[in-house]
């Protein structure tokens, strides 16, 4: 893939008022920060920037080129209308060519593991690791193959290739993929039937008389009083 280019200018003024005449001009108002800590204000076109950054990643080096000089860049971050998604301002940082530096390569999945295909449920925990490397030897992402991965098996941080002068930061035993078995979900109509079978018997049968001793149930007429006995004969 060929480098990114961006035409941008120098702005002169800053300010909230500036920025909004930038914006209805059809530019986005953007800061490149330098490694020593310098910042340099531009505005560049918005159509330009949205078609020529459509499918970078988080490690793609730009470069901008600012009155008739280039930086190789970054775009670190992006700032967006929350109610349309229009862009509202953009940040760049300046990378220099020979010295080292730390980023997160994307890591994207590719393939269809064999513990899949035989039943085995696919997870992807890791989506990016952090590297050091130089500019030059950065990628942009990094593709990871699962084809082979069967049930139970996992691969991890170690196991992902890296090209030559790139060092990996991340913790090496961190997942990124792994398939494990799906597990056996209880029945819900058996459990269903269990708890309504519980219940019958701890309640009685319909029309069934309460036992002796119970107390009546709530809202029931109470019972007839029972007759006094006979008094016996010549008593």
């Amino acid at each position: 893939m060929s480098q990114v280019t961006l035409s941008a200018k120098k702005r002169e003024k800053a300010g909230s008022a500036e920025s909004r005449r930038i914006r209805r001009s059809g530019r986005i108002p953007a800061v490149l920060y330098g490694r020593s800590g310098s910042a340099i204000s531009l505005d560049l076109d918005a159509l330009e920037f949205v078609r020529g950054t459509k499918n970078i990643s988080e490690s793609t080096i730009v470069k901008v080129e600012v009155d008739g000089k280039s930086y190789d860049a970054f775009v670190k971050d992006t700032q967006r209308n929350i109610l349309d998604g229009n862009l509202l301002h953009i940040d760049f940082y300046e990378v220099e060519s020979g010295v080292v530096l730390r980023a997160k390569v994307s890591l994207h999945v590719q393939g269809n593991s064999i513990g899949v295909r035989e039943g085995g449920i696919f997870e992807n925990p890791l989506h990016e690791i952090e590297v050091e490397c130089l500019p030059k030897d950065l990628p942009e992402r990094i593709d990871v193959d699962v084809s082979n991965l069967k049930v139970n098996q996992a691969i991890h941080v170690r196991d992902i290739p890296l090209g030559e002068g790139v060092r990996l930061i991340s913790a090496a035993d961190q997942v990124v993929a792994l398939v494990k078995f799906a597990k056996a979900e209880a029945a819900p109509a058996v459990a269903e039937v269990a708890a309504a079978d519980a219940a019958a018997g701890a309640a009685p049968a319909v029309g069934a008389a309460p036992a002796a001793g119970a107390a009546p149930a709530a809202g029931a007429a109470p019972a007839a009083k029972s007759a006094p006995a006979a008094k016996e004969k010549g008593k």
